[in-house]
């Protein structure tokens, strides 16, 4: 496996009273052998999309040349779309990319999820529009801010480089239905790729929707799809929870919940690379498991930042959270100190040591302190940040959330609540009131 999940402190034998009881933990896993079962029936019915992608590859193929011609006519890409649409992408892409640029052989990407009018002016101060491609993904089609995004950017193309010119500058990505999206792109001849109606925006990062951006980008797609399937097999092929990792955390989460009630779940990664990890995971969670009054918050964090503003909370605030510590190999890397520099008395230790000892120390001293405190902590160890690695981390937490949904007798797959706020940002819209 690209990964190593440890749970030893997450036991009362290991933290005390902030732990849970291993017969606790026990009951809840064995439950977790039902929804294992229907996801071998899903796999072997073809009725959940989402566990055919790692196997799949006529689609990746179907996808090199639209990748290969934004990567040779264009410097940048702007993915407009929000959520799920765009959250997976963003997580792959930052593999190749960085705050510093884009790499030599691909176009800077941007995502753009949200509909703050200042960020589109600096959009379009910024960029230029002969340079500039945009990827707009929206399943349903309808999606009011993709939409916006979407006249926005028409309208800056056309303006500068003609109409005839936008089916050169769009790609669309939505559903195989009649919906907004795709007869407006049918008006100016827009290339529009399909979104597989069964695979919902959040559980898309296999799909076209999280794997052509990270094409673009230049990440493998096949070495993402083939670390999904080693977590999907190793979890369909257990023959007891207790070998599926995804059951294990599934398992940890709702007992936590149920017999702790710990209701806030920490993801923190200790790698630049999987910052956006967090938020990928935040959405998954949240909006997988917020239903019925079910669910445990996930809150987002970043070693060793967040070591510096939340950790003081985190280790002596309540006692109603728990950890994922996401830990990279790190040791002997990055730049070194040299003696000369460090010859403080008091920064002896750091003489000689490179700063990847000091973030392996922050994150092996992070997840000491919080179970010495008696907060519970899984650790998520890699070998690399790759895209291998990040596919079986993707995979993991699909397959962690659909199980814990199933322990807490949820539909993974549904969000009724939040059209209500939909519909009400249409009405007070069509009433010609914003605010």
């Amino acid at each position: 496996m690209p990964y190593q999940q440890i749970t030893d402190t997450c036991f009362a034998t290991a933290i005390g009273a902030g732990g849970l009881s291993e017969a606790d933990f026990a009951a809840t896993l064995a439950k977790t052998a039902d929804g294992i079962a229907k996801l071998r029936r899903h796999r072997a019915e073809g009725s959940l999309p989402l566990l055919a992608l790692p196997a799949a590859r006529d689609d990746l193929a179907a996808l090199q040349p639209v990748a290969a011609r934004l990567r040779e006519n264009f410097r940048h890409v702007v993915l407009l779309g929000t959520g799920g649409s765009s959250l997976g992408g963003r997580t792959l892409a930052a593999l190749r990319t960085s705050a510093f640029g884009p790499p030599s052989d691909a176009p800077c990407l941007h995502f753009l999820d949200n509909i703050d009018p200042q960020t589109f002016a600096d959009l379009f101060h910024d960029l230029t529009p002969k340079e500039t491609a945009f990827l707009v993904v929206s399943k349903s089609g309808g999606t009011a801010e993709t939409l916006t995004q979407f006249f926005a950017a028409i309208d800056w193309v056309r303006k500068d480089r003609g109409e005839a010119a936008l089916a050169k500058h769009f790609t669309l990505v939505t559903e195989p239905a009649d919906n907004p999206l795709r007869r407006l792109g049918a008006r100016w001849a827009i290339p529009c790729l399909e979104h597989d109606p069964g695979i919902g925006g959040r559980f898309s990062v296999l799909s076209l929707v999280g794997l052509l951006p990270a094409m673009i980008a230049g990440v493998d797609p096949i070495a993402v799809r083939e670390g999904a399937a080693d977590v999907l097999e190793s979890t369909l092929a257990a023959a007891t929870p207790e070998a599926a990792a995804p059951a294990i955390g599934a398992a940890l989460q709702v007992a936590f919940a149920e017999t702790r009630n710990i209701r806030q779940t920490v993801f923190m990664p200790y790698l630049d690379r999987l910052a956006a990890f967090g938020f990928w995971h935040r959405q998954l969670w949240a909006e997988s498991l917020g239903k019925a009054g079910c669910g445990t918050t996930p809150i987002p964090a970043l070693g060793t930042v967040d070591q510096h503003s939340q950790l003081q909370l985190y280790l002596d605030g309540p006692k109603d959270k728990c950890f994922t510590l996401l830990l990279g190999e790190s040791l002997g890397k990055g730049p070194g100190v040299p003696q000369d520099l460090a010859d403080d008395p008091a920064l002896g230790w750091l003489a000689g040591r490179r700063m990847g000892d000091l973030l392996a120390a922050e994150g092996r001293a992070t997840a000491e302190s919080l179970a010495r405190h008696g907060r519970p902590v899984r650790l998520l160890r890699i070998a690399d940040a790759d895209a291998k690695t990040l596919g079986a981390l993707f995979m993991h937490f699909m397959l962690e959330t659909i199980l814990a949904a199933d322990l807490l007798g949820v539909d993974a797959f549904t969000q009724p609540a939040v059209e209500e706020s939909k519909r009400l940002a249409r009405d007070y819209l069509k009433e010609g009131a914003g605010s």
